[in-house]
């Protein structure tokens, strides 16, 4: 059962050879056994998940339901709403909050017949790059225990790696689908913005977030994502009139496919991409065996007949200041509705309106998430709105043209997800600009809100994974899944997992 990917478990129960309840109850089993050393589960609802696989198989017996995917079971980011389960995005603010609605790509789950078992550890409020952040402590890389599994989904991608789960659904700000996903060596969809609803998402950053799924190889990933794509009443920037179609009949494969590989990416790492106070404290360098990985990634789509050409990506230095100018101005606004007022924490001590205010956020709120919030009220406020704010928008348009004009030569874009692999927790932690420097690769796509695939692609001396990510224009993600069928056809890397 836990070596099937989910579609040939969804066979096998469509086929009678495993029922629903047993499937629910193995991956509950193989959670409790496992989840003391991954920390991957920060909510497991055993009694509502059985009882919504009975229903399921009732209708799977009865022929009412056709979805590829009814009876598999899923796990949820914890900042995905869920009615009867805790949704508290691994902050001490919403601890105990139990939301009154689904989120709709919630919703369109279970209409296909999925099961939900629980929600993901993350790093707080989605804001992180490691799944530390949370409150109930880091993500382990079920690779390396000792190691961080990415954030801000490492949850999500851990479960899937630890065969948890066979399906998890995240959000990528930044990378937090796709980064987590290179650490973990599985795969991972980060969609076109505004072809996924983000209704009853918490909000991060509204302008850059989107929900996508995580699983072991392209075709799971790509069944979920024909689940929850699709326009939504609730959501005026889900503009997707109807859902992807991922028809294998369609698949192109990769010849007279042209590929670009921005080659400043690795001639000299990060070290090419940043100004010089930002790589002064020797946070440079794309390490050599991820540099390899990638490169034969592309030479194995070159073998399939593609075409490979090096460019030189423009604006790579200006991508992380413009992401965290953008993210946490966002962030701070959207954030302000936890007051202490009117849901989430309240602080006890306090005793005059102000201090509710003062008390419940320094006391709710963690670190990373302050210094975001403190970060985008500096950069919206009087004098200083028009330097960093207007300025960042301004060079997320130029790197919106960028992309357009890359895209009119390039069907798609081959680059590295992470500089590094999974590093040691806490190594990181307290140096919130490496930290911040680990997006350079990511930040970009959602910039100019494009979609992009992280896939295995190798290991490290180490033998902790290597990642690589396939980026191309709005809404091809038919083609890119297509071109990602073609490198997993040609290896075997998504179908390693750790012992």
């Amino acid at each position: 059962m836990f070596d099937s990917t989910a579609l040939e478990l969804a066979a096998l129960i469509k086929a009678k050879k495993l029922s629903v309840i047993e499937v629910v109850n193995a991956y509950i089993g193989k959670i409790e056994d496992n989840d003391k050393q991954i920390n991957a589960f920060l909510t497991v609802a055993k009694e509502k998940a059985l009882e919504r696989a009975k229903k399921v198989q009732e209708q799977i017996d009865k022929g009412e339901t056709v979805s590829p995917l009814a009876g598999v079971p899923v796990a949820l980011k914890d900042n995905i709403s869920t009615i009867g389960i805790e949704t508290n995005c691994a902050s001490k603010m919403l601890e105990g909050y139990n939301p009154v609605f689904n989120a709709t790509v919630t919703d369109r789950l279970e209409s296909a017949g999925m099961i939900i078992v629980g929600k993901l550890n993350m790093d707080e409020f989605a804001m992180g790059g490691s799944s530390e952040t949370g409150v109930s402590g880091a993500v382990h890389n079920p690779w390396d225990t000792s190691r961080v599994a990415g954030g801000s989904s490492g949850g999500c991608a851990a479960a899937v790696a630890a065969k948890e789960i066979p399906l998890t659904l995240g959000s990528d700000s930044g990378g937090s689908i796709r980064q987590p996903c290179s650490f973990c060596g599985v795969t991972g969809i980060k969609p076109t913005y505004g072809s996924v609803s983000r209704y009853g998402a918490v909000a991060y950053a509204s302008s850059l977030d989107q929900i996508g799924p995580i699983g072991q190889n392209i075709d799971d990933c790509a069944a979920m994502l024909s689940v929850i794509s699709g326009q939504d009443e609730w959501d005026s920037t889900c503009v997707l009139k109807e859902p992807f179609d991922f028809d294998r009949g369609k698949d192109s494969g990769s010849k007279k496919i042209k590929i670009g590989l921005p080659k400043n990416y690795f001639e000299s790492g990060l070290a090419s991409c940043l100004p010089g106070h930002l790589t002064a404290g020797g946070h440079t360098g794309l390490d050599e065996d991820v540099k390899l990985a990638v490169l034969a990634a592309a030479k194995e789509f070159e073998k399939a007949g593609a075409i490979i050409e090096e460019f030189e990506m423009p604006l790579v230095e200006y991508t992380v200041p413009t992401y965290y100018v953008i993210g946490c101005a966002e962030a701070s606004s959207n954030l302000s509705r936890f007051d202490g007022l009117k849901y989430g924490y309240r602080s006890g001590k306090a005793k005059t309106l102000s201090n509710v205010y003062r008390f419940s956020r320094s006391e709710g709120f963690g670190l990373e998430v302050k210094r975001r919030i403190m970060l985008g009220s500096f950069v919206l406020s009087s004098g200083y709105y028009d330097a960093y704010y207007k300025k960042a928008l301004q060079v997320r348009s130029l790197i919106k043209d960028a992309y357009t004009n890359l895209f009119r030569k390039f069907d798609i874009i081959i680059s590295p997800v992470s500089s590094t692999t999974a590093f040691e927790i806490g190594e990181n932690i307290n140096d919130p600009v490496k930290m911040y420097i680990g997006d350079i690769y990511t930040a970009p796509v959602n910039l100019a809100g494009l979609p992009s695939i992280a896939l295995p692609c190798g290991f490290d001396k180490q033998g902790l994974p290597v990642g690589f990510q396939i980026t191309g224009s709005t809404f091809s993600e038919p083609q890119l899944v297509n071109i990602a069928r073609v490198y997993q056809s040609r290896t075997d890397y998504h179908t390693r997992r750790p012992s």
